[in-house]
């Protein structure tokens, strides 16, 4: 689809949704309505990080330029802003229905990593005063880097939409996570050798149902089969895409910012982006994480 079907077929999902939320709670509490519909302000918000445009200033110039007839009221930059970061617990809330009306929620295979998210060059963390004392120096392996800011971590489904993205601290290892991770969830987890612990593993197994499946280390003997280790090593691979969607396409660890509020609202805002991507490519029977093909051109 080019970027005008793209941009209503967006709307019509967030209208959808955003229904469904008001017949089972109340969104807004009083007030004046304001000029653009939270439909309206969510589903620029979607689109434009989708056309890769990654901070506030840029979706508003953006759409104004290109879209004033669709969304005749957007005029006031602040008031877009404010009304977008006011929405934030909304987000949340539809992003946690996609899930759960594509099924996907329900998948009893769903993968676990976590993932880097720096809110500002390494150099100046010493300095940094607007996320203390939240944020926390922290160690990817994979990627060999230190840096400043938090873990987000990711729970995927089999076919790679995001089911939980608890944000964690940076600084312990990724198995004091684990519990965090697989909260709610019955089932299998593919994991990698982070998250080996066989106490706790074995916990989750009879308490939770939870079954957590690491590749052996070394110096350690195969607990599982030759041909599920093959499985879950192919499964996992997905993860690492979403997450490599997420860092590139949707440039989650370049939030600039100046506290939390803004920070999760922005996070929220890239999570539910790629949670469309993944929903639209399901309803076309297209693989699932293949974003790229969403948009022509």
């Amino acid at each position: 689809m080019d970027r005008t079907d793209f941009i209503i077929t967006v709307y019509l999902l967030v209208c959808e949704q955003y229904r469904a939320l008001q017949a089972l709670t109340r969104i807004r509490h009083g007030g004046f309505a304001p000029a653009l519909s939270d439909e309206e302000v969510m589903t620029i918000e979607i689109c434009g990080e989708f056309f890769k445009l990654h901070n506030d200033q840029d979706i508003f110039d953006h759409f104004q330029e290109h879209y004033q007839d669709w969304f005749p009221a957007l005029r006031e930059r602040t008031q877009f802003v404010r009304q977008a970061a006011n929405l934030w617990h909304t987000k949340s809330l539809i992003q946690q229905r996609f899930t759960i009306v594509s099924g996907q929620a329900e998948d009893p295979v769903q993968i676990i990593d976590t993932l880097p998210v720096a809110v500002c060059v390494y150099t100046r963390s010493r300095r940094d005063r607007c996320f203390k004392p939240a944020a926390d120096y922290g160690y990817c392996a994979a990627k060999e880097m230190h840096y400043y800011g938090f873990k987000l971590g990711l729970r995927i489904s089999h076919a790679g939409m995001i089911t939980h993205f608890p944000l964690l601290s940076a600084r312990p290892h990724d198995i004091q996570a684990l519990d965090e991770l697989v909260r709610g969830f019955v089932g299998s987890v593919p994991a990698d050798k982070g998250f080996i612990d066989q106490v706790r593993q074995t916990v989750l197994a009879e308490r939770n149902g939870v079954y957590v499946i690491t590749p052996p280390r070394k110096n350690m003997s195969a607990t599982h089969s030759r041909q599920l280790m093959k499985t879950c090593r192919r499964i996992r691979k997905r993860v690492e895409t979403v997450g490599s969607h997420l860092t590139e396409r949707f440039a989650i660890a370049q939030i600039r910012v100046r506290d939390m509020w803004h920070f999760q609202h922005r996070l929220i805002r890239k999570v539910l982006a790629h949670t469309v991507g993944v929903f639209l490519n399901l309803q076309r029977f297209h693989a699932p994480l293949d974003l790229d093909s969403l948009i022509a051109g």
